[in-house]
């Protein structure tokens, strides 16, 4: 397992964080998700072999939120 972390913008409540972890957990491989509206954060955990950074990034934009930096 793998993890990594994003900066997102536009997450302003508990809705937002799961709006983002539904985006993320519909990926082959997530295993867990932990977003954060107050700290701008999400961390995932997942299978490498089944997907990447970009596949994750594009769903949280997907799901009508920004990944900065």
């Amino acid at each position: 397992m793998e993890q990594l972390s994003f900066d997102v913008e536009g997450m302003s409540c508990s809705g937002c964080e799961g709006n983002v972890s539904d985006a993320l957990d519909d990926l082959q491989g997530v295993k867990s998700v932990n977003a954060d509206h107050e700290g701008g954060n999400v961390s995932v955990t997942y299978e490498e072999k089944k997907t990447d950074a970009a596949e994750m990034s594009d769903a949280i934009e997907g799901a009508g939120y920004e990944v900065v930096g």
